[in-house]
């Protein structure tokens, strides 16, 4: 406690005792208080404060992994000239080579249950692909599908192109059936599919509005079909729209092509339109 009254500290250090004299403004009189003192311990230059970093905290969330971009698909892996390959490009300037003479490998009779009024067969893997797209029309939409050509060797597409140049004349058969040599049908691939009951022919639009034919247009891809002559790409295949001819390409190309929207192989492959024959 502190001494009321005082006007005066005196300080002095004697080693480690402090002695204080203080002086009393009322009486005059002086007390002396002796304290122990410690040594001054010499403190160090002011620095510049250490930042620290705020801490950092995990959820133990881990970034989302993105999964690789899907490889291109490669035009290559087929070839578009041999053929017996399921991409072979046939069109009116690309003629099946040695045509006259050429028969594809491996041709089949198609299911029995599958309606076929002209026996015509088909490749192996056409004939397989055909006979499942056959039973999902009918598990889908009722529809049993009618195989109304397949295969057609040289020899009977001439007799079919001479007969529609009768009906039609050589520009109005053009449109409609190819020149011997140069026909999807020869492939074994190419197939014109009707349906029972369509009540529609292999010529004109009118298969296209039915049932059986707008879902086959929606859903052929799925089973490796593409719709050959589409309605507006007359002047890239050279033919008029025909809903009913159908060409099997695979699986693979046939939903690449879906998924692009590209409806003809001349324009996926990067060829040159085919309007017209070339002589």
């Amino acid at each position: 406690m502190l001494i009321a009254g005082l006007a005066a500290i005196v300080l002095v250090i004697v080693g480690e005792t402090a002695l204080f004299t203080a002086t009393n403004t009322q009486n005059g009189g002086t007390a002396s208080i002796v304290a122990d003192a410690k040594p001054q311990v010499a403190r160090p230059p002011a620095t510049a404060p250490m930042i620290i970093p705020a801490p950092t905290f995990s959820t133990g969330a881990t970034e989302p992994v993105q999964p690789p971009a899907p490889a291109a698909f490669d035009k290559t892996a087929r070839s578009i000239d041999d053929p017996t390959s399921i991409w072979f490009v046939v069109n009116k300037t690309r003629p099946i080579p040695d045509a006259a003479a050429y028969v594809p490998p491996d041709l089949v009779a198609l299911r029995g249950d599958i309606p076929n009024p002209n026996g015509f067969p088909l490749r192996q893997e056409a004939a397989d692909a055909l006979a499942v797209m056959a039973d999902a029309a009918t598990a889908e939409i009722g529809q049993q599908l009618v195989a109304q050509s397949g295969y057609r060797s040289f020899g009977v597409q001439t007799n079919a192109y001479n007969r529609y140049v009768g009906q039609l004349g050589t520009a109005g058969a053009e449109l409609t059936s190819a020149r011997p040599g140069f026909s999807e049908h020869q492939t074994g691939m190419g197939i014109d599919i009707l349906a029972v009951g369509s009540g529609c022919p292999v010529d004109g639009p009118c298969f296209g509005d039915t049932t059986a034919g707008q879902w086959l247009a929606a859903n052929a891809y799925r089973f490796g079909f593409l719709l050959r002559y589409p309605a507006d790409k007359t002047a890239v295949t050279g033919y008029e729209y025909e809903p009913w001819h159908f060409r099997y390409i695979g699986v693979d190309l046939a939903a690449e092509m879906h998924t692009q929207g590209v409806t003809t192989l001349e324009e996926f492959f990067g060829l040159p339109a085919a309007p017209a024959y070339l002589d």
